[in-house]
This record gives C-alpha cells, structure tokens and sequence, in this order.
C-alpha cells in the first residue's frame, strides 16, 4: 500500500508526538510536523499532503487562518480541525472554510484513526474530479463521505469474526465511533416474554444503565421491536434529559433478535437523519453477518451429524473402526494444540480424525473384517479407502481442506505411502499429523489378527520409523503431547 501523507499542526509537542506515533503504528503513513499555521504553510509550499490534522488555536498563525491559506496552496489536501473549546460557531466556521472533520480535546486516539481512515477514503473516492468549493463539488463530496463511512462500516463488520458476542462488540464500538454516541448498549430481545436483557454496555456504568436510563426507554425499546424500524427518541420523549436517543433492532429474517440503543454525545444537540441511517445501515449488516453465521453453522453441524452417522454405521460392521475415529481425533487434537496450530486448523483435525475411515464404508466385509493376513489384492482394495473417503466429501465445499488431510494421511515421508507417494513436506502438514495418531492408536489397539503392542513398544516404532513413514520433527512433538 502507498504511504499517505499526513501533517500534524499543533503547538503542543507532546499531542504532535501522540498523533505521529499513533499513525505510524498502522504502518501505512509518512507523518510531518509544524508547530504552528505558518510553518505549516511553508511545508505545503514544499510537499504535497493527503490530509492535514490542525488545532485550532495556536501562535503567528491559527488553525482557521490555515484553512484559508490552504485553499490557495493545495485546495485538494483533506483537512480535520482540532479543539479544546468546540462552540458551534467555530466548528460551523471551520467546516465552511473546508475542514472535512472536527474533533474536541482530549481525544480518543482511535477515533481520530478512524476518521482519518474514512476522510481518505472519501479522498480516494473524488481522485477522478476537480475538488472545486462549488456547490456541486460540495454535494459530491457529501455523497462520497457517505459512501466511504458505509464502505468502512462494511469492511468493519465483514472482517468481524469469532462468537457472536465479538460481532456485537464491533457493532456497539463501531457505532459510538460513526455517530459520536456518549454511550451504546446492545440488548437481546426475547420474543416470547417480550423483554429486553442488556448484553454489551459500553460508556456508562452497567448498574446505572438498569436502573436508571433503562426503565425511562423501555417504552422505545418496545416501540423498535414491534414496528422493526429504527427511530430516534427525543427528550421530550424521556423523563432524563438527555438530547435524544437512537433505537435500532437487529433482525434474522424478519424476526427482532435484539436492539441497539445509542445516545448523543453533546447536550442540546439531537441525532440527525443521515445518523439514524447510519446506524441502520450498521444493524443491517450486523445483522445479516450473524444470520450467515447461524445458517453456516446450522448447514455445518447438519452436515457434520451426517457424516457421523455414516461413520457409526460402519460400526455395525466393524466396531473397531468408529471407536478408533473418536481415539483418533482426541489424540491429533490435543497435539495439534500442543504445537500451537491455529482454532481453524483444530478444527479442520478434529473432523478429519473423526472422518478419516469413511472410505472403509465401501470395504466389503469379506475384506474390511478378515482375520487373517490379507492378500496383495485384499490390500490394494483397502488401500483405495483414502481416496474413497476423499469423493465421498467431494460434494461438500466447507469440508475442502479436511478432504485433503483425508485423502493424504496414509502418505510416508520417505515417500513409499499411498495414495499418491507423496513425500516430505510435499504432504500437507496436517495429514502427517493424522498420520501419527492414525498409527500409534491402530498399534495400541487389538485387532482381531493381533493383540495390541504396549504404548512403550508403540513409541519405540514410532521413533524407528521417524524419518521414513513420519515426518520425525512431528513424532517428536506427537510424543511430547501424550
């Protein structure tokens, strides 16, 4: 990514040094300094700068008088002003000489992060034109903002992964950055006894939310959930004064699962229209992130119970053979754990253990149950039962990378396995894994044709074989993990 430049204008050392930090930790910033609007402007004569973050009261030259200056030296620079006494005239006069931002002292550091994210892209978005201060240019740039604080509210909830509960702390945080909000609660809406449980609170003492503002908008609470819309409550509307309060549900097909409450920052100042829509826009796509996430895990745990079910079906043929999946899975989880693989990964080993043998699904008995030592033919046919294992999750697109720890995991490292001879670390790391639980629990485990080897004895193969049919870096780690 190219780096954006960015000018940090203030008198006070320590805030520049704050700010320049901050930025150049996200890594993609080149970062200046001025202590004042003069010495600022004789850097924008030198360099040209992608955005400008200013104080407004400052010596020789302020903030404001900079954003006069700017216009005539490069008009196309995104400015953000700062301030420690935010009156409305100033902030209006600001945003009238072509600041796209304020920001009040103290600040929080990510919300400046934040806005200077959503001031580039808005940046980004009008490249293409003549950034003139003419009303049209003026609508444009409204319409860009817009489109990049609903594109950053996107990226935001699309990269938000894990539980549930990490998807609605993104949603509560991100909310109280796009709006300015004071405080944000997420509530859980049960349906049938139509009551509201708080779950995230952020910006105000939980006790004091349940006691004291809670009761006062339950009434809206209720309102959202019955009409699925989101409003905003005014003062009028509530005992406490406070300016006005925004009320957002969040839904899975049509249904209320929750609602999002968040109230103004400044008193006397009430939500507007393009806040509320915001906020709509973020429940909206919060909540359709969580009913994909519901309807993939429903799809997964249904698929999953499915093939559990062909395995136990094995089991009436051969009991062996579903005990040892279920030993097989405990023993490679624990040592994909112990090597510190990732939650992906251990899960990706814990449904190929369980699944590696339902190829033998298609063993004839003669041959999957003969207790005698099988013939070349007999082995071949047993041999095939990767591959078969393998096609039988062909179908299944979420099971891509299990399928290849599957269809791998009787591979040797000294390249003489089956079924593609493959060696080294040209097999996938985790089927060598597989490959070591598979074999070190089938040696412990009796069989009709031989009695179990004792767990030493089954070690010592293993250390024998380090090298030749396993990878020995992993016995090592298998070994350490029991």
């Amino acid at each position: 990514m190219n780096q954006k430049k960015i000018l940090v204008v203030d008198d006070y050392p320590h805030i520049r040094d704050l700010i320049r930090e901050a930025l150049e930790t996200e890594g993609h910033y080149e970062v200046s300094e001025a202590e004042n609007g003069l010495e600022a402007l004789n850097l924008l004569r030198q360099k040209t700068y992608d955005i400008v973050i200013s104080d407004v009261m400052m010596p020789i030259m302020g903030g404001l008088d900079l954003l006069e200056s700017i216009q005539e030296v490069q008009p196309t620079v995104l400015t953000i002003m700062m301030t420690a006494y935010p009156e409305i005239e100033t902030s209006v006069s600001a945003m009238k000489k072509g600041a796209v931002d304020f920001i009040r002292k103290p600040f929080r550091i990510d919300e400046l992060l934040f806005k200077v994210d959503v001031s580039l892209r808005q940046r980004e978005a009008l490249s293409a034109q003549e950034l003139e201060r003419n009303s049209r240019t003026r609508r444009l740039q409204g319409h860009c903002e817009d489109l990049s604080l609903r594109n950053y509210i996107y990226d935001t909830i699309e990269n938000s992964f894990g539980d549930n509960d990490y998807i609605f702390e993104d949603v509560v945080e991100l909310a109280m950055k796009v709006v300015g909000g004071r405080d944000c609660e997420l509530l859980l809406y049960d349906v049938e006894e139509r009551r509201f449980h708080p779950h995230i609170i952020k910006g105000i003492n939980s006790e004091t939310y349940s006691t004291k503002i809670f009761p006062q908008i339950e009434g809206a609470l209720e309102k959202a959930a019955h009409s699925r819309e989101a409003m905003i409550i005014t003062s009028d509307e509530c005992s406490e004064a406070f300016p006005s309060v925004i009320c957002a549900p969040l839904m899975i097909r049509n249904q209320v699962f929750g609602v999002l409450t968040i109230r103004k920052k400044e008193r006397g100042i009430a939500f507007s229209k393009r806040e509320l829509d915001y906020i709509q826009t973020l429940t909206k796509r919060a909540s359709l992130n969580v009913e994909n996430k519901v309807l993939y895990e429903s799809l997964y745990r249904n698929l999953i119970d499915t093939f559990k079910s062909l395995v136990a079906s094995i089991q009436v043929r051969d009991s062996y053979t579903e005990e040892h999946s279920y030993r097989v899975m405990d023993k490679v989880i624990t040592m994909a754990k112990h090597m510190g693989r990732s939650n992906e990964e251990v899960e990706s080993v814990r449904i190929a253990g369980m699944l590696h043998d339902i190829g033998k699904i298609a063993i004839p008995d003669r041959i999957l149950l003969k207790p005698d030592r099988l013939t070349e033919y007999e082995y071949k046919v047993i041999q095939s039962h990767p591959g078969i294992g393998e096609s039988i999750l062909k179908s299944v697109m979420l099971l891509d990378r299990e399928r290849e720890i599957i269809l791998h995991h009787h591979e040797r490292y000294d390249g003489k396995g089956y079924p593609h001879g493959l060696s080294g670390d040209k097999i996938p790391l985790l089927s060598r894994l597989l490959a070591i639980a598979d074999s070190f629990d089938a040696m412990t485990s009796n069989r009709p044709y031989r009695k179990s080897m004792s767990v030493d004895r089954a070690i010592q193969e293993l250390k024998k074989n380090s090298g030749k049919q396993f990878d020995g870096t992993l016995v090592e780690c298998f070994l350490q993990s029991l």
